[in-house]
């Protein structure tokens, strides 16, 4: 030989590769965080002909579903802050939609409740709201659409107990 160690080819120099991972599926949590961000994208689109904001439309469609609330029970089931929740429910008020009462039994307490008009304004809206969970549905028949509600909420409720 003449001295030279011979070269070794390229696949016995490079360590061998890892098998790679079977398509793994995303995460739930991922998976509700994206829904969130589209659902709220396609929300705020079908209510723009109304000239709402979704922090408006849902305030508004939870004191449809409660009656009245006062603005600190609004802001909690609206998912926006005491202060925003305040601005919300001016800016309803002056629109003539929602009526804004001091509490008979709390000095400084308001109790806010939609009008008639308002009550309009949010069947209204509900119908375009309605056209996208129908399309998000698609053909899932009314129980399995059932099931998935009920574990959303189970979901709900138990992050909100920890």
């Amino acid at each position: 030989m003449n001295g030279k160690v011979p070269k070794k080819a390229a696949s016995e120099t490079t360590a061998p590769r890892p098998a790679r991972k079977a398509a793994s599926r995303p995460h739930l949590t991922y998976l509700i965080g994206s829904l969130d961000r589209i659902l709220k994208r396609r929300l705020t689109d079908a209510l723009v002909p109304f000239g709402l904001t979704l922090a408006q439309f849902t305030a508004l469609s939870v004191l449809e579903a409660r009656g009245e609330a006062s603005n600190a029970q609004l802001a909690e089931r609206s998912f926006i802050t005491p202060q925003s929740a305040n601005e919300v429910m001016i800016a309803m008020s002056s629109r003539g939609w929602v009526t804004r009462e001091p509490d008979p039994n709390h000095g400084r307490i308001v109790v806010l409740r939609l009008t008639d008009e308002g009550r309009t304004v949010v069947r209204r809206c509900m119908k375009a709201i309605e056209l996208i969970e129908r399309e998000m549905l698609g053909d899932i028949d009314a129980e399995k659409a059932a099931e998935i509600q009920a574990h959303l909420e189970e979901f709900g409720r138990r992050l909100r107990r920890s």
